[in-house]
C-alpha cells in the first residue's frame, strides 16, 4: 500500500490510497508482465480482498493519529478485478463496505471482463452509500492498452485488439463509470524509431475512446520472457532517457484532453548509476504532478541537458 498525490481532473492535489491486492493470477498471460509475482495459484477465498483492504485502511489511520482514509482508493490486484477468480462476486457487498465512503473507487481489469459483473459492483457502492447517507462513490476502471500498434497489440498475448478496446470503452460510457489507460513505453516488436510516434499515436486513441487519466508504465524485465525477446533484438530496455522522453512526448501529446502519469516504480534503481540522476527523478515526480514540461536537468559535469 502507498499513499501519494496525484492532481484531479481539476488540477488540484488529491491524496490516492493504492492497494495492492493479493488474490488469484491473472488468466492472461501476457508476454510483459511480471505480476505474477504478487499472486497466488488457487482461486482467491471468500473474505480475503476486503479483508486486506481494511487492514490496508486501518494502517493508514494507524500511521496518522487522526487521519481518515484518503477519497482516492486504488484497489490493484495484479490482475482483474471483475476475474470472480481472483475476486470473488459475493465480497462486493463487503468490499464497499470495508472502504469507508470514499468520493472515488479505480480498480483495473481487462477490458473483455467489462460486463455485469461491473454493474453489480456498482449496484453495491450504490446500495452501501445510500446505507451512509453519503453520495456514491464515482467509479473509475483502469484498462491496459499497451498500445496501438495493432501487431505488436497481438504479439503481447493479450488477447485484445482495438476494436475490442473501443468496445469496452463505449460499455463503461454507458454505466457513466471514467476510463483510465495503461500504456507501455518502449514496448515490444516495435522498432526503436517508431516507439515515439506509436505512444503518440496510443495517446490519441486513449482520449478517443473517453481517457481522462493515462498512466505510462516502462517496460521491464524480470520474467524471462522479455530476457528472451531482448536476445532476439525485439525488445529494448528502457533507460531514463526513454521515460523522460515518453513522459515529456505523452503531456505534449495530451494536451489540456488526459491527465499523464508516468509510472515511477523502480524508476530510482534506473537512475541510480547516473550522477543526476536523483534531480532526473525529482523532475519527472514534478512533471507528474503539474501535468507540465519542465526545464531539463543540466548535468553538472557535462553542462548538457538530459532528457
Amino acid at each position: 500500500m502507498i499513499v501519494e498525490h496525484e492532481p484531479a481532473a481539476d488540477g488540484c492535489l488529491q491524496d490516492v490510497a493504492t492497494i495492492f491486492l493479493t488474490g488469484r493470477e491473472c488468466p492472461w498471460k501476457c508476454v510483459m508482465c511480471d505480476l505474477w509475482q504478487y499472486t497466488t495459484i488457487a482461486d482467491t477465498p471468500s473474505g480475503a480482498i476486503p479483508a486486506q483492504i481494511d487492514r490496508a485502511l486501518e494502517d493508514i489511520c494507524t500511521g496518522h493519529a487522526g487521519a481518515r482514509a484518503p477519497s482516492i482508493l486504488k484497489l490493484y490486484n495484479a490482475g482483474s478485478f471483475f476475474d470472480p477468480r481472483a475476486v470473488p462476486e459475493g465480497d462486493y457487498s463487503a468490499i464497499v463496505c470495508a472502504l469507508r465512503s470514499p468520493l472515488r473507487v479505480i480498480v483495473e481489469c481487462h477490458p473483455a471482463l467489462i460486463g455485469p459483473r461491473l454493474d453489480r459492483f456498482m449496484n453495491a457502492l450504490a446500495t452501501q452509500a445510500s446505507k451512509d447517507k453519503c453520495a456514491t462513490p464515482r467509479l473509475e476502471v483502469a484498462m491496459g492498452l499497451e498500445t496501438a500498434h495493432p501487431t505488436a497489440l497481438e504479439k503481447l498475448h493479450k488477447r485484445l485488439t482495438l476494436d475490442l478496446f473501443e468496445n469496452a470503452c463505449n460499455e463503461l460510457r454507458l454505466r457513466g463509470a471514467d476510463l483510465r489507460v495503461f500504456l507501455l513505453v518502449s514496448p515490444p516488436f516495435i522498432p526503436a524509431y517508431e516507439q515515439d510516434l506509436w505512444l503518440a499515436r496510443s495517446i490519441d486513441f486513449s482520449i478517443a475512446c473517453g481517457a481522462t487519466a493515462i498512466s505510462i508504465i516502462p517496460t521491464r524485465t524480470g520474467n524471462g520472457a522479455m530476457e528472451t525477446l531482448e536476445a532476439f533484438g525485439e525488445y529494448r530496455r528502457p533507460a531514463l532517457a526513454d521515460a523522460e522522453r515518453s513522459l515529456m512526448l505523452a503531456i505534449e501529446t495530451a494536451g489540456a484532453r488526459a491527465r499523464i502519469f508516468l509510472d515511477m516504480w523502480d524508476i530510482e534503481n534506473t537512475a541510480a548509476s547516473l550522477c543526476c540522476g536523483q534531480a532526473r527523478v525529482a523532475r519527472l515526480r514534478q512533471m507528474n504532478l503539474m501535468q507540465t514540461v519542465l526545464p531539463e536537468v543540466t548535468c553538472l559535469f557535462s553542462n548538457e541537458p538530459h532528457v
